[in-house]
């Protein structure tokens, strides 16, 4: 089984890096336009946003495009899935007016969730998405549909795209622990770890209704939260404040 699980990772990585000697494309004219209406159509956060910072989303989406590159297994890739990957990313980082995803080279769509295995069909398959380690270093796995579900679905407090891009910014400062460097000066380490704790106790005890895999551990909490926070601020805010202020300070949407 462990030359099945290696052979299917080499492969993925053999195919990733023959692709990857190139980013992408610029951006043209007519696709930009394109891209304003999916983004009206599908992503809730800029649906949101005034005149002059729809046009910085806007620029930040197109930068993304044409330094990052996005490919299929298994699939096929429509314009709607590149911007919706492209708005993932832009999203958790729309308060950083220079952030870019140094750590991230590729982002490779499957059909469907994935097991360890990075099988997408047949049972035991559960994954969504994943930030890659090793062989898969600064690559990223999502599943299409779960992709795609994170943004027409915006009553859910989930979306996959996000949660995956705000492990990347966790892992900016080398780790996946929680509390990123990036978002969090060091004197409020401390009292985000203690409200981290005190939520998970509660979602541990069902007193909580943040997603039950936030209490898997400190880097799973940042990850749902934030989905909870972009997809549903308002009712984060009312059932949550002090975590919505934390999450509000850390990111400083605008």
């Amino acid at each position: 089984m462990i030359y099945l699980i290696c052979a299917a990772v080499l492969i993925i990585f053999i195919i990733v890096y023959l692709r990857s000697g190139k980013p992408g494309k610029p951006v043209t004219e007519k696709e930009l336009t394109e891209i304003k209406l999916l983004l009206e159509t599908f992503v809730g956060f800029y649906q949101k946003l005034g005149a002059d910072k729809k046009a910085i989303f806007e620029q930040k989406i197109v930068t993304f495009l044409s330094h990052t590159k996005i490919e299929a297994i298994g699939t096929e890739i429509e314009e709607l899935d590149k911007v919706l990957v492209a708005a993932s990313a832009v999203i958790p980082i729309f308060g950083f007016p220079d952030w870019r995803y140094h750590n991230l080279t590729n982002v490779i769509l499957y059909p469907d969730v994935f097991d360890k295995e990075f099988q997408y069909e047949g049972s035991g398959r559960n994954t969504m998405g994943m930030v890659g380690e090793g062989y898969m270093n600064g690559q990223m796995i999502l599943s299409k549909s779960s992709l795609r579900a994170g943004f027409i679905n915006k009553d859910d407090k989930q979306n996959t795209g996000v949660h995956e891009f705000v492990h990347l910014l966790d892992k900016s400062d080398g780790t996946v622990d929680g509390v990123p460097e990036i978002l969090l000066s060091h004197s409020y380490t401390i009292p985000w770890l203690k409200m981290v704790h005190h939520e998970m106790k509660d979602i541990e005890k069902g007193k909580s209704d943040i997603n039950p895999y936030a209490a898997e551990n400190e880097g799973e909490f940042l990850a749902v939260v934030s989905e909870y926070f972009f997809e549903r601020s308002e009712l984060l805010e009312s059932r949550h404040p002090e975590l919505y202020k934390m999450l509000n300070g850390m990111f400083h949407p605008g």
